[in-house]
């Protein structure tokens, strides 16, 4: 409410804004009410104070809180400074200038929204200014904290923190969009209305694992649960996953894009559902999945399968009608209010779009309130309708519009309605846009609707059978100004996409013509060539393009494959499936390996000529924990190569995936045997021969031997060029180094670790972390190393790459028992034995050895034994428990004791 001592007129125009509030109210309200009431008014009366000594008047309490405007921004910055300094609470405050007119006694507008995020995302004590106001001061000392996300804000925005005498400087991190995990995208456009709605959905989900918000398509079921989402992000401290379906053709593919998107990889003797289920156990996340409707029996059974198998993950799905599994709260999304007139959500929201298209729009031009109100009001409040509507601004009036949809929309006149499905009413708005392209924007908009993930000039115009790119240009244009078709930039490229409504609506009008075959053909056949194209740039100094473009075309690769697949097209399939996943083991992506094995049995039946890269690319199984079948599938190939009846392959590949999968599978020697003999060969073969013995003898103890040839491991892997093979070489030199010349190791590590995250390594960014992690204990930094451990043990859980994930754990037997924690270090041992992939460990042997003689033989199995005992998720939940109980411990003592190794494990 206005505050009532407000007896002056309020500042318009450009003014600032400032709000507090008071960190841990309620618990405090709870503690000691008493108390509470007293340091409330004690603190109200600080803050009027200042606020009115330095011009500004306050217009609202909230709460705890207060909102003060200022005309002057200086003013503004002075005062919360000097309120900050006398009180006794911990107040957090936010600054925000903008455009703002007073009305009634309040403010209304995006600034006021801007504020208030800012506020929220500090702590007490904490004076958080956006660039808006930084640009209208000059006698401020700022902390600059960089571009964030805030909840509820199209765009992110520049912080800074007041520094003065008197206040704080450290403290906890932002609480902002961007310090949360997931993958939420930023929207790109403002939430208008149903405040409310996200506010009971919130309390919702808290309380119900799976909420399901049904509606007719385009009422605005995607945006209402993102901006759910946002708001409940830091209630979630693995993160909020957003999982969209709107590419799922075939319901049998479901749960492999829903294991792409949270990085799990199928595990051996498991379905993919059950292998999800399996990665999420214990994660504290909320899973986000958008468009059920044309999957629902295929989306309820895997729901059902992992809330069954993951207590702590939570659903919030959207679709057409409800999934119908045990525990769903089915949450109906209504229309925008149309009721108020010209004040209705509504008509905000056709506003504000018809303002974003055309800046001259105004309301308040003759005839075009009530245009837009029946507008509106026809398009029963469907949000995508409105702004179909909205964007026709651009060359139209509101009448106009108005009158095309007394043509196109009379089953929305009135009359009798009986029987008329409201999904039709959204239909009729894409059918009205539809009939207004000539037949090559149709054609055009039909071969869009085949993509998954976007695509570019290039993609069109081959999946549409033209050849100049030109005339493709024009017809994308014109679809894009009509709203039809989407742009985004990025690094100086534009990437196309489609409403899912749209390309839904698109699609069946392709159906229905005989040319639905051919569109298809074309989509497979072009991403089968570029995948080849691809390929041959991704082995050299210009693969960090190819892993760019691998990830963003990597829904339609998965439809690429699909389709040939499904239609007996094995060449193409195998084209796909033998490139695609060696591209994306950089970004340490395993899905296609599926792919690889799935066409495997009809491609050797065909005899393909690029069977043998085929098997290469399915022998990378062994990240799954299937190292023999790896081994089997390396060998297949090198034995079809020497045959020489198929497609040449790179000499090299077929022997640097058996000598991984023998590694993974115990036999490191054999390892050793293989990389010797391909490191006297030239080129590919020598450069990963070479890094494979300096990653491989360390561990059977011929660290000399590793340290011998490791300068020549890294000038030869350089010298050819390709970054995965210089983070794997700078990884190799960390390890020959390890134990002797551990500085010189650490160097190397914390280079390989600088040049993944520049090259776009997260495989190496996640291998040399846990390498990185056992020297940073000892002779580093001891929290980076338990950083470092972190990352690592969350990468590798996250790709399902459970055979890294084994020899990390077992590096933190190494760690846990040279900081004297026997009995941690012998259970986190026992988690890592089910791989053999533990042998990578340097010293292993000798530290296990020192383990049992500290606990002695009974209690040591005992350990083990309860170790071995924990499913993947427990052991991994185990080991960040106690790496915090680590960082813990330290923060207290104020000090780490740098114990040496075990006796014997030098």
């Amino acid at each position: 409410m206005p505050s009532g001592g407000v007896t002056a007129a309020l500042p318009s125009g450009t003014v600032t804004f400032l709000f507090t509030d008071i960190e841990g109210s309620t618990r405090r309200w709870e503690d000691d009410p008493d108390a509470m009431r007293a340091a409330l008014t004690a603190h109200d009366a600080v803050l009027r104070v200042a606020i009115e000594a330095h011009g500004g008047r306050v217009f609202k309490h909230t709460g705890d809180g207060m909102c003060a405007v200022f005309a002057d921004a200086q003013a503004a910055v002075d005062a919360a400074v000097d309120a900050q300094r006398r009180l006794a609470l911990p107040v957090r405050m936010g600054l925000t200038s903008g455009e703002a007119e007073a009305q009634g006694g309040d403010y209304f507008g995006p600034t006021l929204n801007r504020v208030a995020r800012v506020m929220s995302a500090g702590h007490g004590g904490q004076i958080l200014v956006a660039a808006s106001t930084v640009e209208l001061v000059e006698e401020v000392d700022l902390i600059e904290l960089g571009s964030r996300r805030l909840r509820d804000l199209s765009e992110p925005l520049q912080l800074f923190q007041v520094r003065a005498e008197g206040l704080g400087e450290e403290f906890p991190p932002l609480k902002t969009v961007d310090a949360v995990p997931g993958n939420l995208p930023v929207q790109t456009t403002s939430f208008i209305g149903r405040d409310a709605q996200v506010a009971e959905l919130a309390t919702l989900v808290g309380a119900h694992r799976l909420v399901s918000l049904v509606g007719v398509g385009g009422v605005g079921k995607t945006r209402l649960a993102l901006q759910v989402a946002a708001e409940l992000a830091p209630s979630f401290v693995d993160g909020v996953w957003l999982v969209e379906l709107a590419a799922v053709g075939d319901p049998a593919s479901l749960p492999d894009l829903v294991a792409t998107s949270l990085a799990v990889t199928p595990q051996a003797g498991l379905s993919v559902a059950e292998s999800i289920a399996q990665a999420l156990a214990g994660r504290n996340l909320l899973i986000v999945l958008d468009n059920c409707e044309h999957v629902l029996d295929a989306a309820a059974e895997l729901v059902g399968t992992f809330l069954a198998g993951a207590g702590t993950v939570s659903v919030l799905a959207t679709s057409r009608e409800a999934l119908r599994v045990g525990g769903e709260h089915t949450w109906p999304v209504p229309s925008l209010d149309v009721g108020a007139g010209v004040a209705s959500e509504a008509v905000s929201l056709f506003t504000a779009r018809a303002h974003a298209v055309n800046r001259g729009f105004r309301l308040e031009a003759p005839g075009e309130v009530e245009a837009v109100t029946e507008i509106c009001r026809r398009l029963d409040g469907i949000a995508l309708a409105i702004e179909l509507a909205a964007a026709r601004m651009v060359s139209m009036s509101a009448q106009e519009v108005r009158s095309r949809l007394d043509d196109r929309f009379r089953l929305l006149s009135g009359g009798r309605r009986r029987g008329l499905e409201r999904h039709q009413t959204l239909r009729q708005a894409v059918q009205w846009s539809y009939d207004l392209l000539d037949d090559d924007e149709r054609r055009v908009l039909g071969c869009c609707s085949v993509f998954a993930d976007g695509f570019d000039l290039a993609a069109i115009t081959a999946v549409a059978g033209g050849d100049d790119e030109l005339t493709m240009l024009d017809l994308v244009d014109s679809l894009v100004r009509k709203s039809l078709v989407t742009t985004e930039q990025a690094g100086g490229h534009t990437r196309y996409g489609v409403l899912e409504t749209i390309r839904q609506f698109a699609g069946d009008q392709l159906a229905d013509t005989d040319g639905l075959t051919d569109v298809h053909d074309r989509h497979g056949r072009y991403f089968a060539e570029l995948v080849l194209r691809q390929w041959d740039a991704w082995d050299g100094p210009d693969q960090r393009t190819v892993l760019d473009w691998a990830d963003a075309e990597f829904g339609n690769l998965r439809a690429a494959f699909r389709w040939a697949a499904d239609t007996g097209d094995v060449e193409r399939a195998t084209a796909i499936a033998a490139h695609v996943p060696l591209i994306v083991w950089p970004l340490q992506r395993f899905e296609p390996v599926t792919w690889a094995e799935e066409v495997l049995l009809a491609a050797v039946a065909a005899d393909v000529p690029q069977l043998p890269r085929l098997l290469v690319a399915a022998s990378l199984c062994l990240y799954a924990g299937r190292p023999d079948e790896g081994v089997a599938h390396a060998q297949a190939a090198a034995a079809l190569e020497a045959e020489g009846r198929h497609d040449p392959f790179t000499d090299g590949w077929s022997g640097l995936l058996e000598a991984l999968a023998h590694l993974f599978g115990g036999r490191i020697e054999r390892r050793v045997e293989i990389c010797t003999e391909m490191a006297r060969r030239d080129g590919f073969a020598r450069v990963v021969g070479l890094c494979g013995l300096t990653w491989a003898l360390p561990a059977i103890g011929l660290a000399e031997e590793a340290m011998a040839v490791a300068d020549e491991t890294l000038a030869a892997a350089r010298e050819y060029g390709n970054p995965f093979w210089i983070g794997w070489a700078l990884g190799g030199t960390g390890r020959a180094f390890a134990e002797t010349a551990p500085l010189v190791a650490l160097a190397a590590l914390r280079e390989g670790l600088a040049y993944a995250e520049e090259h776009r390594l997260p495989f190496w960014a996640a291998n040399l972390a846990q390498d990185a992690a056992r020297l940073e204990a000892t002779h580093g930094e001891f929290d980076d190393a338990l950083h470092l451990f972190s990352n690592a043990i969350d990468a590798f859980h996250r790709a399902g790459n459970i055979a890294f994930l084994a020899a990390t754990l077992a590096s933190l037997t190494v760690f846990f028992d040279r900081f004297e924690r026997p009995d941690v270090a012998a259970t986190v041992y026992g988690a890592s034995t089910r791989q053999a992939s533990i042998g990578l460990v340097p010293n292993l042997p000798a530290v296990v050895d020192h383990l049992r003689s500290v606990l002695g033989d009974e209690s040591f199995d005992a350990c083990v034994a309860t170790g071995a005992a924990q499913s993947t998720a427990d052991a991994v939940r185990y080991a960040h428990r106690q790496l915090r109980l680590t960082r813990r411990e330290i923060d207290v003592d104020g000090e780490v004791d740098r114990v040496p190794p075990a006796a014997g494990a030098r």
